[in-house]
């Protein structure tokens, strides 16, 4: 039986107290929401903090709120506390944003969206199939480049780690272009979804770890409507080894503009820009959905460090960008 380590556990109230809990633990804290991917890891020495700083008493970043803006609509910022399950009922986001909703319904099982939160997902740990092991199988290959090792074990030529982004959420955010609230000891930041993560195994967050996924600003509806597709073996419980989020604003019956973004091909949301190109200024016909998928194809290469073999998993790149953008067209044929 995998158990946790010895730690500090502290329950701060307000976003300045957690901030000066974390300064006074320095390097050895961490902190902590639902705990579903922290703990998991704690327990396979992958992370071993002396403190743990739990930021679910923490109101503030348990709401969601309409913001005003220079419309009647300014979107909704979402608290980065609120668990999975509140986010797939919460009324603000799913009269806003429903896609979001429906990718937090992906992500495992009841039991752990329940714990799980909006931040926990959009700052989730990279994994690896070299990685995810406990500690005795990663000493027995002497360990990996993410944890304790030197080598990348996907690719032992490469000079970074290759280990996935999973999120189911993340794709979505960086389709919307939504924004991230970020509270740190200089004060607070606003960044754009796609600029919060690195295409790096190990360094995949912008977020410096002294700092607080307070929340996320959800655009307001403006013609715009979004799907996410998502590719496991179970249909319940897996992680993503193929995440399509595909997001369409239509001015009248064209497309305007649009953005694809696959996730469990890199270790970031990998946006595929030519994708989007394709489907401007057609009515998202097969044709320009075909040329769309085709571009997602290319540039998306999934290493093998997940379930399935890796050049199927690039095949169903163009099979789930048709399948996501597909249904954004049927939808807009059902609303005229």
């Amino acid at each position: 039986m995998l158990r946790l380590p010895s730690f500090r556990y502290l329950e701060p109230t307000t976003l300045r107290d957690a901030l000066a809990m974390k300064s006074d633990a320095g390097p050895h804290g961490v902190y902590v929401a639902g705990g579903t991917d922290l703990y998991p890891n704690m327990k396979r020495r992958q992370q071993e903090p002396k403190t743990v700083i739990s930021l679910m008493g923490i109101p503030e970043l348990r709401a969601a709120v309409r913001r005003s803006g220079g419309q009647a609509d300014g979107g909704v910022a979402v608290g980065a506390c609120m668990t999975l399950t509140e986010l797939t009922s919460c009324p603000p986001v799913r009269q806003t944003a429903p896609v979001v909703g429906e990718a937090a319904a992906l992500v495992s099982t009841p039991l752990l969206r329940n714990m799980g939160t909006l931040g926990g997902n959009l700052c989730l740990d990279t994994r690896c199939n070299y990685y995810d092991q406990s500690y005795e199988w990663r000493r027995a290959i002497e360990f990996c480049m993410k944890k304790d090792g030197h080598i990348c074990w996907v690719a032992p030529s490469s000079p970074r780690c290759w280990a996935v982004s999973s999120s189911d959420v993340a794709p979505v955010m960086v389709a919307l272009g939504a924004e991230y609230v970020i509270a740190g000891p200089g004060g607070e930041r606003v960044v754009p979804a796609a600029r919060f993560y690195h295409n790096d195994g190990i360094n995949y967050l912008t977020k410096q770890p002294d700092e607080i996924l307070v929340a996320v600003r959800l655009p307001p509806p403006d013609g715009w409507d979004a799907v996410y597709h998502k590719l496991r073996r179970r249909g319940s419980f897996d992680f993503p080894v193929l995440g399509v989020a595909a997001w369409v604003q239509w001015d009248g019956a064209l497309v305007a503009d649009a953005r694809v973004v696959l996730g469990g091909v890199a270790s970031y949301p990998q946006e595929t820009p030519e994708a989007g190109a394709r489907c401007r200024g057609t009515t998202l016909s097969s044709e320009a959905i075909a040329a769309a998928a085709d571009a997602a194809y290319r540039p998306a290469k999934p290493m093998d460090n997940t379930d399935f073999d890796l050049s199927w998993r690039k095949q169903m790149t163009r099979v789930y960008v048709t399948r996501a953008l597909a249904e954004l067209a049927r939808r807009r044929a059902t609303t005229k």
